[in-house]
């Protein structure tokens, strides 16, 4: 048999079993008595079973009213949370969120993004996944991501592209390098030292910038044999030297130093990719964004391309 009592009609049995009282349970919930009184009799005729019994001073609970009355308020609070859940998952306030980002972004942009969102948003069941950066837009426009972050973005079709953070370019070097002599450095003195950089593969628009960098001074470049070796091998060597953004600092291993670029033009940019559909969480995400960049200094200065 299947009953229509609904959440009101148990919030009035509530009322009534912890007051005891007709009177000051219709008072608490708002309606008149008599009708508290019919809507009591109609639960117990769906149920098939009494739950009060009535006396002229008071009314006590029979042994059904009183499981109900004990295991009604987690019912209540378990539909009330339902209820919840389902109006932010209409407003783009709550589920999954899933942020994929750059293996060079772990170590400061992307985890400072994160928590930010993880903050800001607590109702979304948040996850960051590094993936190799070409394959970062293709996964929001598919609709596999609900964001990216990545330097040297190229839009595609489906996406927008948002500039999260400007900064400097340097030089990561041995701490016992020639170079080290200098506070700053331009492209013409790196240039004379090997240049380390990853196989265009792992992210063919920033290879190209960087190469666009060199143009006309014909350094040599050397590939690592381990993708993103974190241990920087080449470099602590004194093999090569490395041209990398200010941020990458935060993860630099002991032995290295980073001296910056003095050359004008040359930053080095962060975007964050979106779905070019304008669904909740999208704005949610690049509101949260916004006001990180703008909290940390990311865009001073900057002018947008």
């Amino acid at each position: 048999m299947a009953f229509s009592i609904d959440a009101r009609s148990l919030r009035y049995f509530l009322a009534v079993a912890e007051e005891g009282n007709f009177t000051r349970a219709a008072a608490r919930v708002g309606i008149a008595q008599p009708a508290l009184s019919a809507q009591i009799r109609r639960m117990e005729a769906q149920l098939g079973a009494p739950l009060l019994v009535r006396t002229t001073r008071r009314v006590e609970l029979t042994p059904a009213g009183r499981l109900l009355a004990e295991e009604g308020p987690a019912a209540l609070a378990a539909w009330d949370r339902l209820l919840a859940r389902v109006r932010a998952t209409a407003a783009g306030e709550s589920g999954a969120m899933r942020i994929v980002f750059s293996a060079s972004m772990g170590s400061d942009t992307a985890p400072a993004l994160l928590a930010a969102l993880e903050r800001e948003l607590p109702g979304f069941r948040l996850s960051g996944h590094p993936l190799p950066t070409p394959l970062i837009t293709p996964e929001v426009a598919s609709g596999s991501a609900d964001a990216g972050i990545t330097r040297s973005a190229q839009p595609i079709d489906g996406t927008r592209r948002f500039l999260l953070r400007v900064e400097r370019r340097g030089v990561q070097l041995a701490a016992d390098h020639p170079l080290t002599a200098h506070a700053e450095l331009d492209l013409v003195a790196a240039a004379r030292f090997p240049i380390m950089q990853h196989p265009r593969a792992d992210n063919p628009a920033h290879y190209d910038e960087v190469r666009k960098l060199f143009a006309g001074l014909d350094p040599e470049f050397v590939e690592p044999v381990i993708a993103f070796d974190m241990s920087r091998g080449l470099i602590s060597s004194g093999a090569a030297i490395a041209i990398v953004g200010e941020s990458g600092v935060r993860a630099q291993p002991a032995g290295l130093r980073w001296i910056p670029l003095r050359d004008p033009g040359i930053e080095l940019r962060t975007y964050l990719v979106l779905p070019r559909n304008s669904a909740p969480v999208s704005q949610q995400i690049r509101a949260v964004a916004r006001e990180l960049a703008l909290e940390r200094g990311w865009l001073v200065g900057a002018e947008p391309r």
